[in-house]
Parts: structure tokens; C-alpha cells; sequence
């Protein structure tokens, strides 16, 4: 079972996949199926190792994972049975995210210059990770993995994040400028390193730290719970998502243009990706009140 998985392993990570969670999940059910000295997939095995999971979502996972194996292996031997789908019932529900306002998000920025520091790195470092953040619709690995060199006259060069994709993200003149002058004062203390976010010893920002800083922010700028729930940094990118949507020009091609545009510089794999980050604000609803409108008086649409 272990030089299964390890051929399934070395074939779908020859196709760019990076597939960590996998491998641990697929040795981890190996380990599971020789206990019990087997040497094929059992439907009946795989649905005991992945009840072992505390939660539905984490046993659909597990049981996923395993099919998906399941699946590779019997092209080459059908000893091995194919698990039925969704076994245990498992449907993805998406959490209504947060949509910033400019207000909310200048607030944000405001905030990050007040925060107490050692000298005055930390304070610039969250601002101008904050205002990248939402005027590019980065996520916030890639924007924590950013590298000076790849800051380029083009645009930002986001090098294999998810789906093992590279992309070029143009900047505006005005974000140009923005981290432009954090830098100068980053290396202004001498405090260089190949990344671009630091703290205040010169570190590379890690995500844990930052989601903790984040929550002090939303505090301190007064941003409330939305639907009984904390704002998160990543509804930076849906914010980003949805105001290119409502900056889109009229038109029904127009708007398709627009939005392969948007998905394309998001770095999504394809459109229905890009549609996970769009929420209705009441800006879009009255467009398509004004659109439906000219439509029943005979305009087009």
C-alpha cells in the first residue's frame, strides 16, 4: 500500500500538484490498511480509518482523499474497490463574508500607524501590507512571501502560490508609490532581507502573527462583528473581488472581458472561483435594478 501511494504521489505531483495534506492522509490510511493486512482499498476500510475524524468536514476529507486514490489504482488493478461518493453526507457551506468599506479599510490603515513599535517599521509595515492588500486582492501568503526582487516596472511577480500557478500583477501608480516608500524607509534602518514585509528585528512577517495583529486592528478601528462573526483578513480579497465587479463597464461582453480580466489577475484556475468571491452590495443591486429596468422598458440590457 505504501509504494501505492507513493506512485499516485510522484504521478500528480508531476503535474504541479504539491499535495502535503494528501500525503500525510494517504500514509496515514497505508498505515490504517497493512494494521489490518491489507494490500487493496476496501470501501469498508476507508469509511472506518476516515470516522476517526472529529468533524463531517474532516471525515469527508479523509474519505475523499481516499477515493480519489482508490480511483488511480484500479486503472491498473480493479482488486482494489471504488468507495462510493460522499459517503458521509458532507455539503460545503460558505460563510457570507465581509465586504470593507473605504472607510473601514482607511480606518484599518490608520490604525496599523499607531501601533506601538520598537521604532517606526512595525507601524508602516502593517499600513502598507493593508493597503496592498486591498487594492490588489492578494492573498495574504503571497503577499507575506513577496520578495523584493520580485517587485518589477510591470507589476508584482507572484511566483507558484496555489495551483502551482506564476502571475504578473500590475500595480497602480499610487500603490507604486506606497511601497515604494515603505521600502526606502525599510532599508533606510538597514534593515534589508530578500522580503519585502518585516518586522521590526528585520524578520519576515509570519501569518500567525498578523492574523493576531489584524484582530487588534478591527478593534481598534472599529469594525464590527458581521453576522456575529469577526471580519477576516483574507475578505480583503472579496472586498477587492466585488469593487471590480461594480467597476465594470456596461455591456454583456464587456462585463465577460472584465471578469476573465479579474480572474485572471486573482491568479483563479477558472471563472467559478472568482464567482466564490462576489457578494451582493447595494451598489451591484442597483445596477442590476437600473439593467432590469431599461430591459422591461424595451433598452438593452
Amino acid at each position: 500500500m505504501i509504494a501505492a501511494v507513493e506512485s499516485y504521489l510522484a504521478v500528480r505531483r508531476a503535474v504541479g500538484f504539491t499535495l502535503s495534506n494528501t500525503e500525510y492522509l494517504l500514509r496515514s490510511f497505508a498505515d490504517f490498511a497493512t494494521d489490518r493486512q491489507q494490500t487493496h482499498v476496501r470501501t469498508a476500510t476507508a469509511i472506518e480509518w476516515a470516522s476517526q475524524a472529529g468533524s463531517v468536514a474532516q471525515r469527508h476529507t479523509r474519505y475523499e482523499t481516499v477515493c480519489r486514490f482508490a480511483q488511480y489504482l484500479r486503472v491498473e488493478d480493479s482488486q482494489h474497490e471504488s468507495p462510493p461518493a460522499n459517503h458521509f453526507g458532507y455539503r460545503k457551506t460558505r460563510r457570507v463574508p465581509h465586504i470593507y468599506s473605504r472607510d473601514e479599510i482607511n480606518g484599518l490603515i490608520l490604525s496599523a500607524t499607531r501601533l506601538p513599535s520598537s521604532d517606526s517599521l512595525l507601524p508602516k509595515t502593517y499600513a502598507a501590507l493593508i493597503s496592498l492588500l486591498a487594492a490588489t486582492g492578494l492573498r495574504i501568503s503571497e503577499a507575506l512571501h513577496l520578495l523584493v526582487s520580485d517587485i518589477t516596472p510591470d507589476g508584482l511577480l507572484i511566483r507558484k502560490t496555489k495551483f502551482q500557478k506564476t502571475r504578473l500583477v500590475p500595480l497602480h501608480d499610487t500603490a507604486v508609490a506606497g511601497i515604494g516608500q515603505y521600502l526606502v524607509h525599510r532599508q533606510g534602518g538597514h534593515r534589508g532581507g530578500d522580503h519585502v514585509f518585516v518586522s521590526d528585528q528585520g524578520r519576515p512577517l509570519v501569518y500567525w502573527k498578523v492574523h493576531s495583529v489584524f484582530r487588534t486592528l478591527l478593534k481598534s478601528a472599529g469594525v464590527n462583528l458581521s453576522g456575529g462573526r469577526r471580519p477576516r483578513i483574507h475578505e480583503l480579497r472579496h472586498t477587492f473581488a466585488v469593487r471590480a465587479l461594480e467597476a465594470s463597464p456596461v455591456g454583456r461582453q464587456r462585463i465577460g472581458q472584465h471578469m476573465l480580466a479579474l480572474a485572471t489577475y486573482l491568479g483563479h484556475v477558472n471563472i467559478n472561483a472568482t464567482y466564490w468571491y462576489l457578494e451582493t452590495t447595494p451598489e451591484l443591486l442597483r445596477d442590476i435594478a437600473v439593467v432590469a429596468e431599461n430591459f422591461v422598458q424595451g433598452g438593452r440590457p
